[in-house]
């Protein structure tokens, strides 16, 4: 898919980006944004990283790609567990830069650097959904502990620009990268459960240089704000007051992008070598296995296909589709797919919506009924 990036400068929303190339996808054009220039740096928000906006419009000439930006006209007026549009809300911001994105570069999909919270991804998915977009967040849910070493190990330079939490010092932390800080974060996180990847807003950091960058970005100089001069957790950030791009060094960011982490793809990956190289017989395009068979046998047009099975219980099934009834809701159909499966044990499945639009409204009730039959 032609995809939008979503990016603040910090490491989540670059990593992420990482991961859609990885998996596929053409990341065709880059959005952020940004504060008034009247307004501090750190602004109050809810949605948005703004410290380090100084240095985001060099992404553009890093990636070699179109970036758009936005004024953060609204603030955090709708602030519930779920969104709907609020006129004056920052979201609606969110929803007018992308709009504008996907009239100017036709994207089909939208990077979003989310972990952790609900919060935004709620209001990225909403808007996606207003404006037909598929939200890709490939680092939701991830343990943070495994993606920090992912994102340092995959050659993603980031630095440290704001510190928020008891046991980070600005003076003493901020402009550090995440490989020097990364021990660290790890003590903080054992002593005083501090956020490993900084999801509580302990942290915040800016990419200079990954895969992804044809140049890398080289700040020349910053100074240091003290936000809160708070005696225990003091917070403050870096202000970039010059910065530029530069060439990188010939062979430099030539590695291989790493596609073996995109989320499910070690599972994908360990099972297609099983069914390649376990049984070594080839795949069978057949009728649906046990009780999926005789249901389908009832439903004219229903024509499932599944692979042998491996030495090891692996088995890829697909084609199966909700059988039309009194009940043509999500959550019935669902049930009925799931019941069909409920004597296999899955490792992973793919749901395909037949309207995108509708992904919001059905979320929890979809995922009440799979954690009902997966109990079962």
């Amino acid at each position: 898919m032609r995809v939008v990036a979503l990016i603040s400068g910090g490491k989540d929303s670059c990593y992420n980006m990482l991961q859609c190339v990885s998996a596929g996808h053409s990341v065709v054009a880059l959005a952020n944004l940004r504060p008034h220039t009247h307004v501090p740096d750190e602004l109050d928000s809810y949605m948005y990283q703004t410290v380090g906006h100084q240095a985001v419009d060099l992404y553009a000439e890093a990636m070699d790609l179109p970036l758009y930006r936005r004024t953060i006209e609204g603030s955090s007026l709708h602030t519930g567990r779920e969104y709907s549009q609020t006129a004056g809300d920052e979201v609606e911001d969110l929803y007018q830069l992308l709009k504008l994105v996907k009239e100017k570069e036709g994207v089909e999909a939208v990077s979003v650097g989310a972990i952790l919270s609900d919060y935004q991804r709620v209001r990225v998915e909403n808007v996606c959904a207003r404006l037909q977009l598929q939200p890709l967040a490939y680092l939701w849910r991830r343990d943070q502990a495994e993606l920090l070493r992912e994102i340092i190990s995959s050659d993603l330079h980031a630095v440290v620009i704001k510190v928020a939490a008891y046991g980070l010092d600005p003076e003493r932390h901020l402009g550090k990268s995440l490989a020097e800080m990364e021990a660290y974060l790890h003590e903080l996180s054992e002593k005083y459960g501090v956020h490993i990847c900084g999801e509580g807003g302990e942290y915040e950091t800016f990419t200079v240089d990954c895969p992804l960058f044809k140049k890398k970005i080289v700040i020349d100089s910053m100074e240091t704000v003290i936000h809160s001069a708070d005696a225990f957790a003091p917070v403050g950030y870096l202000r970039f007051t010059r910065m530029h791009t530069e060439d990188k060094r010939e062979g430099s960011g030539g590695r291989p992008l790493p596609l073996s982490r995109c989320p499910c793809q070690n599972t994908i990956d360990r099972m297609t070598e099983e069914l390649e190289y376990a049984d070594k017989t080839p795949d069978v395009q057949g009728g649906c296995p046990s009780n999926a068979e005789r249901s389908c046998q009832s439903e004219p047009g229903c024509v499932p296909s599944h692979s042998s099975r491996s030495s090891s219980g692996f088995q890829w099934i697909s084609g199966l589709t909700a059988l039309q009834s009194e009940h043509p809701d999500v959550q019935s159909q669902t049930r009925h797919v799931f019941t069909l499966l409920q004597s296999r044990k899955i490792a992973l499945f793919s749901l395909f919506l037949r309207d995108q639009s509708i992904y919001s409204h059905v979320r929890c009730r979809l995922r009440c009924v799979v954690l009902t039959i997966v109990k079962q």
